[in-house]
């Protein structure tokens, strides 16, 4: 049996696109770039609530008043690797909040959410959600701890609708044993580029980078802020 010419041409295209991906895929992340100095299952490491905050109320503020700005009323909201605030606005109604996390009592202790799961996301990237039913997804402090963040890109992607925005929020602060070698190597400006490479690879438009509190006063590093880095994307 004979296959058809313009069958076996797509196809050829469709491997070809797939060579062509994970060629990029490799060229964002080699092997020693995604490993950690700490390679337990994560899950261990989060199983005790840590109920604090880990950027200070500056940083806090505006990530919420940038929110305020950007979402719209009566929205869906996805929030990934959360933990017992989110820093919404409380001005705002939502359609749904939805968290996602690794310790159960942290995230029963956020009120914004309608529901949440636990899923370690260095081991499954799926996320269990519908095609197109999100408005926006929150990452904060947490794509620092991402062994394989194309194929979480890739996730939100399909999860988001045709004009959802994935905003990611990152400061200087770590648990730095848990950090994969790409980012505790990198300085800040290596990781906005890191970022904004994954994104625009893995099925988003060019990012709006957003940059506060980046001067440090080294005379008086009392008044010294956690710096403020944000990346805003449209699902393209």
């Amino acid at each position: 049996m004979l296959i058809p010419s313009n069958l076996f041409i797509h196809e050829s295209l469709k491997s070809l696109l797939v060579l062509i991906k994970i060629y990029f895929i490799l060229q964002i992340l080699t092997y020693q770039q995604r490993q950690k100095p700490d390679e337990t299952n994560d899950s261990e490491f989060y199983s005790t609530p840590k109920f604090v905050y880990h950027l200070d109320s500056n940083f806090r503020n505006n990530l919420s008043e940038l929110y305020e700005e950007e979402f719209e009323n009566n929205c869906s909201v996805l929030d990934l690797m959360s933990s017992w605030d989110s820093y919404l606005p409380r001005n705002l109604k939502y359609k749904k909040v939805i968290g996602h996390g690794l310790n159960k009592e942290e995230l029963e202790r956020n009120k914004a959410f309608d529901n949440f799961w636990i899923q370690n996301f260095n081991i499954n990237q799926k996320i269990p959600l519908e095609n197109e039913t999100i408005n926006y997804c929150l990452m904060v402090a947490a794509w620092q701890y991402l062994q394989y963040p194309e194929k979480i890109t890739e996730e939100v992607a399909r999860i988001l609708d045709q004009n959802g925005k994935f905003i990611i929020a990152f400061s200087n602060r770590a648990f730095w044993h848990k950090a994969p070698n790409i980012w505790t190597y990198s300085n800040e400006e290596e990781r906005i580029n890191y970022v904004r490479k994954i994104l625009v690879a893995n099925g988003f438009c060019e990012p709006r980078v957003i940059r506060k509190f980046t001067e440090e006063n080294s005379f008086l590093p009392f008044f010294n802020r956690d710096p403020f880095y944000c990346l805003i994307s449209v699902k393209n």
